[in-house]
């Protein structure tokens, strides 16, 4: 039985189909020792193993056998019945890593945004408890200075002279400063700034349109306007706060092939991709 490619099990009524090596993982669980005939828990019936267990919480387990990681979406709660799960499996690194529930919990997040108006120039602050989703949404905003003569601030201007990218500021890693607008220059000459917010590739310039752009982005990326309040009503500084839960990176398993012994060697957080 050891040697088949192709396993399939109903677990709780629910069908899996995975490959032997995803089950053989850990040598010593219960679902490696099953491939062997080696347990009676696990009933073969029409070339299927029967599982008299929950077949929604075995969805995670064989997740964890894929990938080494325990992921887990925003709304779960059921730790302690996964950990259970876990034990019976013979998965015992997998129920240490849901032993440590608080890392595995989404964390609320917080984001402002402050926005002035100053005749023709926009100021950008934003502020984020969260310094990779920061670092993040600093990597989409691009600001860009042209110069032309006999424009107005009403009207944008020609591309016939090329855009140079300029760097943002960076204050500290939880916030990220730009502007946008026009200014003289000289006697008849306009320098603009335009900003550019990924996944959108215009250049604008107007604070309206890159604040409209900047809120909308964020609202799809999973934030949720919570307030808006005026911070100076003399400066024209208006605030805009938001939040999401944000889903921490899973916890993984290093392993080490070591024959005749468990392959489990630590545990340690995976990083939290960029933008989630």
């Amino acid at each position: 039985m050891s040697n088949r490619e192709v396993v399939v099990l109903s677990v709780g009524g629910v069908r899996f189909v995975t490959r032997a090596s995803t089950l053989q993982q850990f040598p010593e669980s219960r679902l490696a020792r099953m491939l062997n005939d080696d347990d009676r828990e696990f009933k073969l019936v029409n070339g299927e193993f029967f599982v008299d267990r929950d077949g929604t919480l075995f969805s995670y387990i064989l997740d964890f056998l894929r990938t080494l990681q325990v992921s887990l979406p925003t709304n779960f709660s059921d730790y302690q019945r996964l950990q259970r799960e876990a034990e019976f499996y013979g998965l015992y690194s997998m129920a240490d890593l849901l032993s440590q529930e608080h890392l595995l919990k989404p964390r609320m997040e917080i984001l402002e945004v402050r926005f002035s108006l100053q005749e023709m120039q926009a100021f950008f602050r934003i502020f984020g408890s969260c310094s990779t989703t920061v670092e993040t949404l600093a990597e989409q905003i691009t600001v860009f200075t042209g110069q032309q003569s006999g424009q107005s601030w009403n009207s944008p201007f020609p591309s016939q002279k090329p855009f140079v990218p300029l760097p943002l500021e960076r204050p500290s890693h939880h916030d990220v400063v730009f502007q946008c607008g026009t200014d003289y220059s000289a006697v008849d000459q306009f320098v603009a700034r335009y900003v550019s917010i990924k996944p959108d590739n215009r250049k604008l310039f107007n604070g309206a349109n890159v604040l409209g752009l900047l809120l909308d982005i964020l609202l799809r990326d999973g934030f949720r306007l919570i307030s808006t309040r005026t911070v100076s009503s003399e400066e024209k500084v208006e605030c805009y706060s938001f939040e999401r839960l944000k889903r921490p990176g899973g916890l993984t398993i290093a392993v080490n092939q070591t024959s005749g012994s468990s392959r489990v060697a630590r545990a340690g957080r995976s990083q939290v991709q960029k933008g989630k």
